[in-house]
């Protein structure tokens, strides 16, 4: 059963029709180079942290939202991540400040599959389901993050794309792709 639900959170995250992740994630490393990977594990760390709470609270009844509201300010902290880039100062001090956007987004993202999570749920206790499910997510989050920096190095460091045209040409793409996503969800 582990198995089952470890697979289904990696599969939660690398669903091709649930861009959602995939979008937030970027826009969220974009900034970075491998070799802030420590930084950038971190950071999905905090998201996947944010997620795993709101799964929690959500699937033990204890809170819920409408999922139309979830859906659109989903896709309003994709757009809100993209933009930070553009002015984003990935200096010491402000690492800490993209941490907790990425744990409080992360709670956000987590109420907008709770209710998926909830009807899959097989177990009385949900203890190992959730375990399960939250460790497939954070590997299904690392490959994510890995495969951006490698691009992001081939991009930079290969091809000779200034930094400053990688991150704000990944961001503004993304920043259209959550803003049709916004206008849809209204």
């Amino acid at each position: 059963m582990f198995g089952e639900y470890l697979k289904i959170g990696f599969d939660h995250i690398l669903d091709p029709n649930g861009l959602d992740h995939l979008l937030f994630l970027v826009a969220l490393v974009v900034l970075y180079a491998i070799n802030d990977w420590k930084k950038v594990l971190i950071l999905a760390t905090a998201f996947t942290l944010g997620h795993s709470l709101t799964l929690i609270i959500s699937t033990l009844g204890l809170f819920s939202i409408q999922s139309r509201m979830v859906e659109i300010l989903i896709a309003v902290s994709i757009f809100l991540t993209a933009l930070d880039n553009f002015v984003y100062d990935k200096g010491a001090s402000n690492i800490k400040y993209r941490y907790i956007t990425a744990l409080i987004f992360g709670l956000v993202h987590g109420l907008g599959f709770s209710n998926s999570l909830k009807s899959i749920l097989f177990e009385e206790s949900i203890v190992t389901p959730l375990l399960a499910f939250n460790i497939g997510v954070e590997l299904g989050q690392v490959l994510i993050v890995l495969i951006t920096l490698i691009i992001g190095w081939i991009m930079i460091d290969l091809l000779k794309l200034k930094r400053k045209h990688w991150v704000s040409g990944v961001s503004f793409i993304i920043m259209i792709w959550a803003l049709k996503m916004i206008i849809e969800r209204f």
